[in-house]
């Protein structure tokens, strides 16, 4: 039984950020990437995707693809600099947030977990 989509299956495999740590020391750019630095980086990239979408729903794939990488580039080197596995992460906020919008009281409801009046 496949798990993942096909897309999905290699977003986090050691390929990734083998391939990133090999890309940044080969120009030795390691040293600009504080995890303030990097930070900003996701946020400016995260803008870059969103303004994908400013005037209409439907963006351009090529320009949504390339900008999404660039936020996961920073995101996994931001998880490598601060020694953080990115799925584990994913996974462990995951499970706070099921506990937060459990299905009974969830289920179709965008109110913030915070604002309900279950």
């Amino acid at each position: 039984m496949r798990l993942l989509p096909p897309y999905a299956e290699s977003v986090f495999d050691e390929s990734a950020i083998t391939a990133v740590r090999d890309f940044m020391a080969e120009r030795d750019w390691g040293q600009f990437h504080s995890p303030a630095s990097l930070a900003r980086s996701i946020a400016i990239e995260a803008g870059e995707l969103l303004e994908c979408f400013q005037w209409s729903d439907h963006a351009d794939q090529g320009k949504v693809e390339g900008e999404l990488a660039d936020v996961l580039t920073y995101c996994l080197l931001l998880a490598d600099t601060l020694k953080v596995d990115p799925s584990a992460v994913v996974l462990a906020k995951l499970e706070e947030t099921r506990l937060k919008y459990p299905i009974e009281v969830s289920r179709g409801n965008s109110e913030r977990y915070d604002q309900r009046s279950d």
